[in-house]
């Protein structure tokens, strides 16, 4: 990949299950190199993950879909479905079955992307036949691996639930998230505090991440936004067993999630764990990361793993 290419230049058009979106392909560097599927976390874009996706690109071709309701892409409502997980599991299943037909594939789920990840698994155990590595990337597994306090748990899954009913959606988009709005109150929200203290001090770095800010809240479809909220805080991806190891990155800094209950969880689920972890700060690299940045949330244990060819993997 040259280093003047930009996100858009590997940006093409996605047309599946009667919905349009957009799908980012950079095709492998070298021979025998992998495919690489990543399916990328809750509020996001193509755009947003373009940093650490270019780390990826120096193990193999890499394709990033967008979901639906996010990065601008037609919701699940357009087909009157709902913006639950099962449907995001079986809309994966769908693209894999469709893009890698008689190829074998490595998948990297990013928080909310690795829960669709692991219920598409789940849904379609033939699938994980076609999968060479399972990559968790500070994905999670349960609603009690959040470290909110109770109250602000219960505000988070609640108030989604209710902003998810019309009119609320449309209220929300044109009341709360005007630039304006977001540019004097997202800051200060707790959340969102995590994110801009990466970039505390440097006015400019400040400016381009509200710029991404706004663009991912205008991308993102509100009411699937608040859909996938109540589903990630209500979610319970246990039950079932994948027949695969997993790959699990992870910071002792994560403001999001009990570590011991996430691999207590995933020892369970898979049929075996491998932590890998990070001295990363925050639960994932900045909206505005470039791929130096962005590198160290690929650690040197698992770039190891990733430099073996596919054919000797």
């Amino acid at each position: 990949m040259k280093a003047d290419k930009t996100a858009a230049d590997y940006i093409e058009p996605l047309h599946i299950n009667g919905m349009k979106g957009r799908m980012l392909n950079i095709p492998a560097q070298r021979k025998n190199s992998r495919e690489i599927l990543v399916i990328y976390g809750h509020h996001s874009s193509l755009e947003r993950w373009w940093g650490l996706v270019q780390n990826f690109s120096d193990f193999g071709a890499v394709t990033m879909p967008d979901l639906p309701g996010f990065g601008g892409m037609d919701s699940f409502h357009k087909i009157g479905k709902h913006a639950t997980l099962d449907n995001y599991a079986d809309y994966m299943a769908a693209f894999i079955k469709m893009r890698y037909r008689r190829k074998k594939v490595s998948i990297v789920g990013i928080s909310f992307g690795f829960l669709v990840a692991t219920r598409m698994l789940q849904r379609y155990p033939e699938l994980t036949s076609k999968v060479e590595v399972l990559v968790s990337a500070m994905g999670f597994m349960h609603r009690d691996n959040f470290k909110f306090t109770t109250a602000r748990y219960n505000f988070y899954r609640y108030s989604a639930e209710v902003i998810s009913l019309w009119p609320f959606p449309f209220i929300f988009r044109h009341v709360m998230l005007r630039p304006r709005v977001l540019r004097k109150l997202y800051a200060r929200t707790n959340n969102a505090k995590h994110k801009f203290k990466q970039v505390e001090g440097d006015e400019a770095a400040l400016k381009a991440m509200m710029d991404m800010e706004i663009e991912l809240w205008h991308n993102n479809d509100v009411r699937s936004y608040m859909q996938t909220t109540t589903q990630l805080l209500s979610v319970n991806n246990c039950e079932e067993k994948v027949d695969l190891p997993v790959w699990h990155i992870f910071t002792p800094n994560d403001n999001y999630f009990d570590n011991d209950i996430v691999e207590q969880q995933m020892r369970v689920v898979f049929t075996d764990f491998v932590p890998i972890p990070l001295s990363a700060k925050s639960h994932s690299p900045s909206v505005i990361a470039t791929k130096k940045e962005a590198a160290q949330f690929i650690p040197p244990l698992l770039r190891k793993m990733l430099r073996t060819d596919a054919n000797t993997a």
